[in-house]
């Protein structure tokens, strides 16, 4: 069998789209126009996707106002001054701030999987946020009326509803998006926010199957906004021990952007859970250098070394434009890069005799 490669999330927003959505914001066009200016992103990301030659599509999370907030779209109990997440180069992002329950998602990611399904008959992937992140949203002097363990029981329910949905719907496969697990130990280095996080997100992939969690994948980066990270200093050692602790039949794990590549597979190796597949990062869409079929080639033989090809797969290390309003990479990149890792994936293949 091939090596798999899978994107893994956003794709920068079209310019049509970068307007529309300024023109929306200012009240220069109604929602009816949005969308239809929305629907023609995804259009266009599906074919681009599809000329790359890559095997799985998505929708770029054209629709999606951030990777991790879409459920709260709608949504009323919430105040806009919650958690701060502080970037390396001075920026932040702030979530908003829960006031009141229960918590239900307003939107769910079915949504986005059923727009590009009219678009491609190739297997179509579907990123949701952890429940974790969500977990972000409860605020830490609590709330009278809605006490944090009945938040958390609501919030496991809302998150396996949304995979679940997606699932149901014809996802290839859902990718749970996984970023703040190598923050909480720059706000925790005891590791004790890191493993509730951990089991919590459990607590949602144990109400699966085997044969489901087989289709349930988590991803974990350092953060890719802005051309910024917020916890690449922090040591990935002190973290794959306890990832590989999730129920998930896939991982999809950032590696492109490691200084020291090769200690990392070596962790990798050494922990990673004998049933399931490793997508691991081969592009980098923070550097705005192109990578080159061959560069991708050399990083799978390399990884090799350390995971057998039946368990490996190829990603990029992140989603380009996470949060709709970063175009620091232009959109012709992303794709040249998206272009260059199926093409390196393929050639790392026939190398490897698979």
């Amino acid at each position: 069998m091939p090596i798999p490669t899978e994107p893994i999330g956003s794709i920068p927003r079209s310019p049509e789209l970068v307007e529309g959505l300024s023109a929306f914001a200012s009240g220069r066009l109604g929602q009816a126009e949005l969308d239809a200016v929305t629907q023609r992103a995804v259009a266009d990301t599906v074919r681009r996707f599809e000329a790359t030659g890559s095997p799985v599509v998505t929708d770029g999370e054209q629709a999606k106002s951030s990777f991790a907030t879409y459920p709260l779209d709608g949504a009323t109990s919430l105040a806009g001054d919650g958690a701060v997440i502080p970037f390396a180069d001075g920026h932040t992002r702030r979530l908003p701030r829960l006031t009141g329950g229960p918590f239900r998602y307003a939107s769910f990611a079915e949504k986005y999987l059923r727009a590009v399904s009219h678009h491609t008959d190739l297997p179509v992937k579907q990123a949701v946020i952890a429940p974790s992140a969500l977990s972000l949203l409860y605020p830490s002097d609590g709330l009278a009326d809605y006490p944090r363990e009945e938040f958390l029981a609501d919030l496991v329910d809302q998150s396996e509803a949304d995979i679940r949905r997606c699932l149901d719907a014809g996802a290839a496969s859902v990718q749970m998006d996984f970023t703040e697990g190598r923050l909480s130990l720059k706000l925790d280095p005891s590791r004790g926010l890191l493993r509730s996080f951990v089991e919590l997100n459990n607590q949602v992939l144990d109400r699966f199957s085997d044969e489901e969690r087989a289709r349930i994948g988590v991803h974990t980066c350092p953060g890719g906004d802005q051309d910024s990270t917020h916890s690449l200093d922090v040591d990935y050692a002190e973290l794959l021990p306890d990832l590989f602790a999730l129920n998930a039949g896939r991982f999809y794990l950032q590696l492109a952007s490691e200084p020291d590549r090769e200690r990392v597979l070596r962790i990798i190796g050494d922990h990673a859970p004998a049933g399931a597949v490793v997508f691991l990062g081969v592009i980098d869409p923070i550097d705005p250098r192109v990578e080159t079929p061959e560069v991708v080639r050399d990083r799978v033989l390399q990884a090799a070394r350390f995971l057998p090809a039946d368990r490996m797969g190829t990603c990029d290390d992140c989603g380009f434009s996470p949060f709709a309003d970063d175009t620091s990479t232009s959109r012709d990149t992303a794709f040249a890069k998206i272009a260059a890792r199926v093409e390196g994936t393929a050639l790392a293949a026939e190398a490897l005799g698979v």
